[in-house]
């Protein structure tokens, strides 16, 4: 049975508009990729003493270039929506959605892959394990871009990005409870014409300000997405909080942080455009609130209180907690 999307076309567009990296040698790149792997290794003692969290030595960062990341999210990709394509009927118009689909997509993955530092993949594809990836070029760029010590930024790269590593694998069910929260979410998308026009005739007669993508949402698929967009926002928020308390492993971390959030805020129109139509700017969001989430419970109580958010599902915090630190104090530590 044909996919709905062309993976093929999609892998080969994206590799192919993704933009040149930094110019630099051979023999620069590979003390590039040889300096992120020492800088990985050596953020996870300070991580893993930070965070008050112990995740077992898995498999060392693998440091990729923009066309290996775009591989492998496409194969995640794939993956994940492969539920929907098993039950997605063939149309006549089928072999045309499936290439425009897959044009779209490779566009998309082509112009994320020079943005992206690193990743953990908690949806891996189908052949690979979860991994922790490094996107040389992007991080090369960064730190030239910025005019910052290229060591210190690698340090600080990678404590973020272990950061995820640790709380994927130090947390029992987290991984589990992300998949699962994912694959629910995905399983409402399978939409027919009538269904979709009533919850856009809904959007449009309630003006819900969300815009399209909201209004296409179930009201159970939106309520799916707000636990999900909380927990987004605790874990890239904790790694953010962890990045700012490494002064003793990135002596420069302060300075990095003012210079890096200057660069997070300074877009060209076309790039903020894509941004916003990619959702890049609500992941910003989830950085910027989670963070503020994190520091406010850490300074009302400690670490290890705030470690309490790792117990169980029912611990995660809610939306509105994450706007609202003393609620969620208040409904998990009964302070």
């Amino acid at each position: 049975m044909a996919e709905p999307i062309d993976w093929s076309l999609a892998l080969a567009t994206g590799i192919r508009t993704a933009p040149g990296g930094p110019d630099l040698s051979m023999t620069e790149a590979a003390e590039q990729v040889q300096g992120l792997r020492r800088a990985a290794q050596a953020v996870r003692a300070p991580v893993r003493d930070i965070t008050g969290l112990t995740a077992p030595d898995t498999a060392e960062a693998v440091v990729v270039d923009r066309g290996d990341w775009i591989k492998s999210n496409t194969s995640s990709m794939r993956t994940l929506l492969a539920p929907l394509a098993a039950a997605a009927p063939a149309g006549p118009l089928q072999p045309v959605t499936s290439r425009l689909t897959a044009v779209q997509l490779g566009l998309a993955f082509g112009w994320l892959s020079a943005k992206v530092l690193g990743q953990y993949e908690v949806l891996p594809g189908e052949s690979t394990e979860p991994r922790l990836l490094l996107v040389a070029p992007n991080i090369v760029a960064a730190a030239q871009e910025m005019n910052v010590d290229g060591a210190d930024f690698r340090l600080w790269v990678c404590m973020h990005e272990e950061t995820h590593r640790v709380q994927f694998t130090a947390v029992p069910w987290l991984a589990d409870h992300f998949r699962d929260s994912v694959g629910e979410l995905m399983s409402d998308l399978d939409l027919g014409p009538g269904e979709l026009l009533s919850r856009l005739a809904s959007g449009v007669r309630d003006r819900d300000r969300g815009g399209l993508a909201t209004w296409i949402q179930s009201p159970a698929m939106r309520s799916r997405m707000n636990s999900l967009v909380a927990l987004m926002s605790l874990v890239e928020g904790h790694a953010d909080w962890v990045m700012d308390q490494s002064a003793d492993v990135v002596p420069s971390s302060a300075a990095l942080r003012a210079t890096f959030e200057q660069r997070r805020r300074s877009h060209g129109l076309l790039d903020s455009v894509i941004r916003r139509l990619l959702g890049v700017d609500a992941k910003m969001a989830q950085y910027r609130d989670g963070a503020a989430f994190v520091r406010a419970v850490v300074a009302r109580t400690n670490r290890d209180a705030f470690n309490e958010v790792w117990r169980d599902p029912g611990t995660l915090p809610l939306m509105s907690e994450i706007h609202d630190p003393e609620a969620w104090i208040a409904r998990v530590l009964r302070r």
